[in-house]
């Protein structure tokens, strides 16, 4: 039995460990370029619906869900093999989500309708539809599962719904086209940033009201191409990275002070990024560039550039 468990144990341990990896949605190609986060090369491209943006692994990563705006549909992909396995129903122009704690309903900001569908991906079907403001992109749900947020680009409002009643329970103004939303410091936070506006409005989730604004400023860069998008905060929520789209820097905030502590250049565009499983390395998404930055998180620069597809757009990292 001995010589059994040690052969067996042996052939265990000379199996190559599977390496983690960030996908990333290219939009002008409809295609996911999936990146190996050891060699930092590309070793799959997949073929997806027509434009893809907003994509987000099920709990135990088994099914990719990918937003096909120009396709109206959510797409559930077999991450193993890349097959399409179905689509969901999901309104028109689907551009971002957020997968409930239940890993069951996902939250879809639907943007030329200007609602929320919310859809069981088990039964396939629409729950429900709310009516939120004009452009809905952005969505956060908090930890506790009972809030989801919907951000409305040309309304400039953060909508807060109630996810048992479906319903909005309260809806606070922000600066001008908020693309993103986090929920941060175990939900106590809400943070949203605003493209036009330049900033990042920090709300008390308990009452809903403003309680601070990060605001940015780069040396030689104009201050209408520094347009905050997507954002990241470190496991400790101390420091949050911010993509700052046309100005092609990445800002480190401190979450305490809401001061930047400094700037990183990136590629052309950066949109949204996904941390490595150990938060070492950081991925940007780089639309113009058509490239993915690398950041070495502890020394706060950029170490490599990553060809994918044309405008990457979405990150997710997959262990």
């Amino acid at each position: 039995m001995r010589v059994i468990y040690a052969g067996l144990l042996t052939a265990c341990l000379a199996q190559p460990a599977l390496a983690a990896e960030i996908w990333v949605s290219n939009e002008k190609d409809d295609t996911l370029s999936v990146i190996d986060i050891d060699t930092l090369e590309v070793i799959r491209t997949l073929k997806t619906g027509e434009r893809p943006r907003g994509i987000t692994f099920n709990a135990d990563f088994t099914r990719l869900y990918i937003c096909a705006s120009d396709s109206d549909a959510v797409q559930v992909m077999d991450p193993e093999t890349g097959e399409i396995l179905f689509d969901l129903p999901s309104g028109e122009d689907p551009e971002q989500f957020v997968l409930h704690p239940d890993d069951r309903h996902l939250w879809i900001a639907n943007e030329d309708d200007a609602v929320t569908t919310v859809v069981d991906v088990d039964s396939r079907t629409v729950v429900a539809q709310i009516n939120v403001g004009i452009e809905p992109e952005g969505m956060a749900v908090s930890p506790d599962g009972k809030t989801v947020i919907t951000t409305s680009e040309t309304t400039n409002m953060a909508h807060w719904i109630d996810t048992e009643s479906h319903e909005i329970y309260a809806n606070t103004l922000v600066d001008s086209r908020p693309r993103h939303a986090e929920f941060v410091k175990d939900g106590t936070e809400l943070w949203v940033s605003s493209e036009i506006g330049g900033t990042i409005s920090v709300f008390d989730t308990g009452n809903q009201h403003e309680i601070g604004k990060i605001h940015f400023e780069i040396k030689g860069v104009h201050p209408d191409l520094i347009q905050p998008v997507g954002f990241e905060l470190t496991p400790d929520q101390k420091t949050a990275f911010v993509a700052l789209g046309p100005s092609n820097h990445v800002a480190v905030v401190n979450t305490e002070t809401l001061e930047v502590e400094g700037y990183i250049l990136t590629g052309r565009r950066v949109w949204h990024m996904a941390f490595s499983p150990d938060h070492r390395l950081l991925f940007t998404t780089n639309g113009v560039s058509g490239d993915v930055t690398v950041i070495d998180v502890a020394k706060r620069e950029a170490i490599k550039s990553i060809k994918v597809g044309r405008f990457p757009w979405g990150a997710a990292m997959r262990p």
